[in-house]
């Protein structure tokens, strides 16, 4: 799998990348964190203000077919 962190893609395993994902739940308090398709994924700092503004960032990938890892 290849997980784009920052400028740079990094190649692990599914394993891996569910570990990293812990982390990456922890530093986001209210946004989303990361987003995957098929063997590619992305981690993300999206911090957001508001649950409205939350949900139009998720309908914003999940239209892209990706799915979004969040915490609201």
């Amino acid at each position: 799998m290849k997980v784009k962190i920052m400028n740079r893609i990094w190649r692990m395993s599914k394993q891996e990348f569910d570990g990293l994902l812990k982390v990456a739940k922890e530093q986001v308090p209210f946004g989303i964190y990361a987003v995957s398709k098929k063997d590619y994924a992305e981690l993300k700092n999206d911090v957001c203000k508001s649950k409205t503004q939350l949900k139009e960032l998720i309908r914003t990938y999940k239209k892209q077919g990706l799915k979004v890892f969040y915490n609201g």
